[in-house]
């Protein structure tokens, strides 16, 4: 494939237009003029500006081939930064100036800036004077990082013919789009359209060739016409008429460039004849274009079909498809099938072990993309040695040899089609680690706090630029959206491509190796485990730095890390800083020097120990972002914060603030706020100062008993707050209700706006809900949550709410019936209901749900817990009810629920409840002491609530987890045949439960746990051969398990433990093991012993083990540790008495200590005056806690 010759203006055009801006910008040239300073200056920075934009595209061109021209770039870059750095200072002393109306500026910092502009304009002309020697062209007529002017060797051009006659993995999405191309649906005789959407790389062409070619288009559906037209990023009408029209025809047209009489041959030429046509590789995203393109192909006759592949989703709306497929990643096994494919070909059943392995891990690299799979796999099919394949391996995607791979040009592709401010976001990703899962809102504020986003139009926050942006990216493929619900993450190749277009700008602690620390700007750092950050040896000469963020590593929680001298030297050093995060650090106190640091926008100081910010906090009058989430000591805000006047946004949930200073409402461009705390009196802030402010997103207003006249609430303007999604209504739960007319009252003048999603009212003390949880003032909430408001008598029509999903109330004591007027409509109510929640409703007797036809059509989860007085009646029919807890409720009367898809069922105390025909279920959990005889009888046909006596004649064979607490006194036995499917038991609290049987082998069975079940006398016989699955085994005070069964424990076993009372086991535990080797975690509790472990206990194979809950032990015994090589990790939890480590120490092979709430030998492990500290010196971990 030819390769891509430029990145289109890079990050050069973004950043050139933002200091074109701040040249003329009123702020700038005012200061100039007020302090007298030269002009002129300022004219020939902008011209210097000008000639390097046009220089830019074609040294943007050269660099690949060119180190000298590169090398001029990057030099040019770092004068442009410095050259904002300088413009954003200019800037602050204005806005300084003006807000404490100074006349002057102090006459050093006038010459300082004169003379550092002088600095800057000598460096261009010095850059500018080498573009001869360069052989540097001037490009005339470009925009500002709009990339025209820049060359893109052309990709080459699909074809219809299948390159890869086998295909791995696609399948399902071939016979998807098979299908609709064989369906017969006329779509109102308009074209039907299905666009293939993925990002680079990911086999788009490839699938929509081989569904091209497929046998059954000619089986079943005859078209008159096929053509294939590959598009690519010149979307020409004119051309591509002609390229369909020369294609259909089999001939050149003659037609000239008149596109009318290319449109009137075409329209003649598909008109009454059926087509398809697959328009391959799309980027156009110009409506008026495709509408143009789109006028002759509406004369097909009907069954006429487009195919679309792009990597937009943009481009796939803008084409009007009837039908979007976002093509997702390889999986697993279909992945190493397409590396084998390319890497071994025929040679694929006689792979050596070695060089499997290494490409097992190869294939993981390439995280499913099949293109990365081919062009490593055929790098390597010529590469036959275990060096050159772990070479490969070791090596980034970007330091293939670039003829070798399809990869960068495929993926620098879709780079270069971002305009320039989109290729300024997309390369700060680079902070993150790879799979660093992030929220959309918490990148959007770095961009704008980075100042990557630019409002043209007044009428649009920077937030909501910022959003277009964001979702600009997502439908282009560059994020995706993760598992975990409103994350997203970037593939492993696209984070390598924001790092290489960003080069040495952006810096990851032990992931990037900069060619010159002093031309880092942002940098990024996973913390490890009690880690102390080194500046000296990390940033010392990143003087310009603008970025500091610590970041967590994927699916982990951030450790806390050492910050305390790293502090003033952060604010001392870099002075330019525009982020600082020292979210999680260890920081106590906030020095006054934060206030020098005039460029910072964003400051998060969550989860530190700081109990006060210094006032010199508030003279930061550019920031923008001031987060204090959960740091827990924190006490108060500081007094002037209404002088923030850029604030944006301020988080400070879970900390012990109760007061918000005074002048709140001063803060008018606040739009993020988490908490606000209604003051009391005179000397505190009233909820008034909400009424000024244009809230965004989340909020939660608390002490709301603080309000003395109603009308101040009113005052609050929450019901113009249109931007407002999230609101929480919260009064003192310990406050003594004098008033509930007023609460009323308040509760109704805080009346949200129409657009709110999510809704919680907790402790309100009215008799009544408010007149706007009747009517349809709130008919777009999503979910409502009702808590502790003990004196409301009824609840209000909230079946009438259209969108409502979530439903949850709970500590109504007032509520005794809930009737038909819960449901607005006895024909259809809770339409949209998918999750439902009753809890502590200590009065509540009578559920209307009979003559109720219609309702919860939609519902998956109904939880019902602690209704003691509830005796029905439960909703007869749930089609879609996958999860139903009842628990606490002794009183329900029989009543039949029938439920047929449930999965997940949890049973406690639930009076006589009857479930039909559960035939779905796979999990079973049974609690509590009420449940009656019947339960469970002839389980899969029909449950019913008893006794917990569960019979031991039925089939279990569809229940995948079952859990038993409590109340099974008549169980004696429990037959693992009966659960021949089953991966996790639970048992506990089983007081005549003797023996657990089974007469042949489990081979599902993952997770065995048992506890408080006096008369158990032993673990299942043969486990060892008839639970070959079993991979965690726990025994909780058993004290008649006094052995492991003949035979021994599974081979694969993982982690076992021991508690209260099963001590005797410890013993027998090597011995039962045997051979194995598998076991890793080992926890022993509750046991009654001064010393442990006794010596030659433990297995050898063991990375983890814990002690807990073992009050009388004093010592650990080395000659039980001191022989296990492998022990990584020790946790010592809870034992007050343990006085001291061995004498001996520990085994070196400890990376991790935690000691918690074992207070003397807390003590003696403290660093560096604890008597034990040595001793533990050398382990990189060490957690000292209670």
């Amino acid at each position: 494939m030819p390769v891509l010759e430029t990145l289109g203006g890079a990050l050069f055009g973004a950043v050139l237009q933002v200091l074109f801006n701040k040249l003329d910008s009123h702020q700038v040239l005012d200061y100039f003029r007020g302090r007298k300073l030269n002009e002129k200056l300022l004219k020939k920075l902008k011209r210097n500006l000008v000639s390097v934009k046009a220089l830019v595209d074609d040294a943007e061109q050269k660099q690949f081939t060119d180190a000298s021209v590169k090398a001029w770039l990057d030099d040019v870059r770092d004068v442009l930064l410095d050259t904002e750095d300088l413009l954003e200072e200019i800037d602050y002393e204005f806005s300084k100036t003006e807000s404490e109306a100074e006349s002057q500026t102090s006459a050093s910092k006038v010459c300082d800036f004169e003379s550092r502009i002088k600095d800057v304009l000598d460096d261009l002309d010095s850059l500018l004077d080498q573009k001869d020697d360069l052989g540097l062209k001037n490009v005339s007529g470009v925009g500002v990082g709009s990339g025209s002017g820049s060359k893109v060797s052309l990709k080459l051009p699909s074809t219809s013919l299948v390159v890869e006659s086998v295909f791995y993995g696609r399948d399902d999405d071939k016979d998807m789009i098979l299908n609709w191309l064989t369906s017969d649906t006329d779509n109102h005789n308009k074209i039907s359209i299905f666009a293939i959407v993925g990002m680079g790389g990911m086999g788009k062409t490839t699938l929509a060739q081989h569904v091209y070619n497929n046998p059954r288009m000619e089986e079943e559906v005859k078209f008159d016409i096929k053509v294939w037209v590959c598009v690519s990023d010149d979307f020409d009408v004119l051309m591509l008429s002609k390229t369909i029209l020369n294609k259909i025809t089999k001939s050149k047209d003659d037609s000239g460039d008149d596109l009318e009489m290319v449109h009137g041959r075409l329209k003649e030429k598909l008109s009454g004849n059926k087509y398809l046509l697959v328009l391959d590789d799309v980027w156009n995203e110009d409506r008026d274009q495709w509408k143009a393109l789109q006028t002759p192909l509406k004369y097909g006759a009907k069954g006429s079909k487009i195919l679309v592949t792009t990597r937009s989703n943009k481009v796939a709306s803008i084409v009007q498809s009837n039908k979007v497929h976002e093509l997702k990643q390889l999986q697993e096994d279909h992945s190493w099938q397409v590396f084998a494919q390319h890497a071994f070909q025929d040679d694929y059943p006689k792979l050596n072990e070695q060089l499997k392995e290494i490409g097992i891990k190869i294939v993981e690299k390439c995280q499913g993309l099949p293109l990365a799979l081919e062009t490593v796999g055929c790098l390597l099919h010529t590469k036959p040695s275990v060096s050159q394949w772990v070479g490969v391996l070791e090596c980034k995607i970007w330091e293939l040899p670039i003829e070798d791979s399809k990869i960068i040009p495929a993926l620098l592709l879709s780079y270069y089609h971002l305009p320039s401010y989109l290729k300024r976001c997309f390369a700060y990703c680079a902070l993150f680690p790879k799979d660093h899962e992030f929220y959309k809102e918490s990148l959007i504020q770095l961009w704008v706090a980075e100042n990557f986003v630019q409002c043209s139009q007044q009428s649009n926050s920077q937030e909501e630029i910022g959003e277009q942006y964001f979702n600009d990216l997502l439908s282009r493929s560059f994020f995706q959206r993760s598992s975990r619900e409103k994350c997203f993450v970037m593939h492993d190749l696209l984070n390598d491509l924001a790092k290489y277009v960003c080069g040495d700008i952006c810096f990851r602690l032990e992931v990037d190796k900069p060619d010159s620390i002093s031309k880092v700007r942002h940098f990024s750092f996973v913390p490890q485990y009690n880690q102390y950050f080194d500046v000296h040896g990390s940033l010392y000469h990143a003087k310009m730095l603008r970025t500091f963020m610590p970041m967590p590593a994927p699916a982990s929680r951030i450790f806390t890390w050492g910050c305390t001298e790293l502090v003033d030297e952060l604010f001392s050093k870099f002075k330019f800083l525009r982020i600082l995060s020292l979210f999680h650090c260890d920081l106590k106190e906030m020095p006054d020097s934060v206030g020098n640091l005039k460029h910072l926008r964003s400051l998060d100081l969550s989860n530190t120990l700081i109990k006060k910010l210094p006032d010199s906090t508030c003279f930061l009058c550019n920031l923008q972002v001031l987060k204090l989430n959960c740091c827990y000591r924190l006490e108060e805000l500081p007094s002037n914060l209404h002088k923030l006047t850029n604030l944006r946004c301020l988080e400070f949930m879970h900390t012990k603030v109760r007061k918000m200073p005074m002048h709140f409402g001063k803060l008018k461009n606040l739009q993020v706020l988490s908490s606000f705390y209604v003051g009391k009196g005179t000397d505190n802030c009233s909820i008034q100062q909400l009424g000024e402010l244009n809230l965004h997103g989340s909020l939660s207003i608390e002490e709301l008993q603080n309000i003395v006249n109603p009308l101040d609430a009113l005052a609050a303007d929450l019901k113009n707050k249109t931007h407002l999604l999230d609101l929480r209504l919260e009064w003192n739960e310990d406050r003594n209700l004098d008033d509930s007319i007023k609460e009323r009252q308040v509760l109704e003048n805080l009346q949200p706006p129409r657009h709110l999603e999510k809704l919680s009212i907790r402790y309100y003390g009215g008799t009544q809900f408010p007149s706007w949880l009747s009517d349809n003032s709130l008919c777009n909430v999503l979910s409502l949550t009702l808590t502790n408001c003990k004196y409301f008598l009824c609840l209000p029509p909230l079946g009438l709410w259209p969108f409502l999903k979530e439903l949850s109330v709970g500590g109504l004591d007032g509520i005794v019936s809930i009737n038909a007027d819960f449901y607005g409509s006895s024909s259809c109510s809770f339409t949209s209901l998918e999750s439902l929640k009753f809890s502590r409703m200590k009065e509540w007797e009578e559920w209307e749900c009979k003559g109720v036809t219609g309702a919860f059509p939609r519902l998956q989860r109904l939880s019902i817990v602690d209704c003691p007085k509830l005796k029905g009646h439960l909703p007869e029919q749930l089609c879609h009810l996958n999860y139903l807890k009842i628990s606490g409720c002794e009183q329900l009367v029989p009543s039949a629920l029938s439920a047929p898809d449930i999965h997940q069922l949890s049973l406690g105390d639930c009076g006589k409840l009857q479930i039909d025909h559960p035939t779905t279920l796979k999990e079973l959990t049974i609690e509590g002491h009420n449940v009656e005889a019947t339960l469970l009888e002839e389980i899969g046909r029909n449950y019913s609530c008893s006794n917990n006596n569960i019979p031991m004649h039925s089939c279990y064979d569809f229940l995948v987890n079952l859990t038993i607490i409590g109340g099974c006194d008549s169980l004696t036995t429990i037959h693992l045949d009966m659960f021949t499917i089953l991966r996790e038991l639970r048992i506990w609290e089983c007081p005549n439960l003797q023996r657990i049987s089974q007469g042949q082998a489990h081979n599902h069975l993952q997770r065995l746990s048992m506890g408080e079940c006096p008369q158990l006398e032993s673990l299942p016989e043969g486990m060892h051969v008839l639970l070959p699955s079993l991979q965690s085994l726990m025994v909780n005070d058993c004290p008649k398990v006094e052995m492991f069964p003949e035979g021994g424990l599974p081979s694969n076993l993982e982690r076992i433990g021991l508690y209260c009372g099963s001590y005797k086991l410890m013993s027998l535990l090597k011995s039962a093991l045997g051979g194995n080797h598998s076991l890793l975690i080992l926890d022993i509790g509750g046991v009654v012993v001064e010393c442990l472990p006794d010596e030659g206990v433990l297995p050898h194979s063991l990375l983890a083990l814990e002690i807990r809950y073992c009050p009388d032990l004093k010592r650990l015994d080395y000659k039980g540790l001191c022989h296990h090589s492998s022990l990584k990790d020790l946790r010592l939890i809870d034992c007050p008495r343990l006085q001291c480590l061995p004498e001996e120490g520990l085994p070196k092979s400890i990376s991790t200590l935690r000691i918690i709430n074992c207070p003397l030998l807390k003590q003696r492990c403290r660093e560096p005056e604890g008597e034990d500290w040595p001793k533990i010196a050398h382990i990189k971990h060490v957690l000292l806690h209670g």
